[in-house]
C-alpha cells in the first residue's frame, strides 16, 4: 500500500501537529486498530499498519528515561538539558524539563506542557512533578 504525502505549506500530519501546539494543545495520536499510542503524529500506525489513528490529548505526565545537559556560556543562553521522556501512554519523545540542568534525573517524574515563545513555534517541554 503506497500514500503520497502532501508538501503543500500547512497541510499534512507535521502541520497539524504544529497548529495545534501553537495554540497550546499538546496532541498525540492513538490507533483504532492496535489501541497504542504513536508519537510524533504520521499517516499509519507503525505497530500494525492501521491508518485508523485519531488525535488524542495524553495524560501528559511521564517518566524520564535519559537526560544529557549541553553546555553554552551565558551570553548565548547557557546551560540546558536535553531529555528522552517516556509518556505513561508508552510513547517516546525528546524535549527538556524546565529548571535547574544538574538536577534531571533518570526515573524522575515529569509533565508536559506546551511552551509558546514570541516568534518561535510551540514546543512541548516538561517541569518535574512533585511526588509524595
Amino acid at each position: 500500500m503506497y500514500h503520497s504525502v502532501s508538501t503543500q505549506p500547512g497541510s499534512g500530519n507535521q502541520a497539524r501537529h504544529q497548529a495545534a501546539l501553537d495554540a497550546g494543545h499538546f496532541l498525540i495520536k492513538r490507533c483504532g486498530g492496535c489501541s497504542r499510542h504513536v508519537y510524533f503524529p504520521r499517516e499509519l500506525c507503525p505497530h500494525c499498519g492501521s491508518a485508523e489513528l485519531e488525535l488524542v490529548a495524553p495524560a501528559g505526565t511521564g517518566t524520564v528515561y535519559a537526560a544529557r545537559t549541553v553546555r553554552r556560556k551565558a551570553e548565548a543562553g547557557g546551560d540546558f538539558n536535553i531529555s528522552l521522556v517516556d509518556l505513561d501512554e508508552g510513547v517516546r519523545l525528546m524535549s527538556r524539563v524546565e529548571g535547574p540542568t544538574d538536577t534531571v534525573r533518570i526515573g524522575q517524574r515529569v509533565r508536559a506542557r506546551v511552551q509558546r515563545t514570541t516568534g518561535q513555534p510551540a514546543v512541548v517541554v516538561f517541569d518535574r512533578v512533585q511526588e509524595d
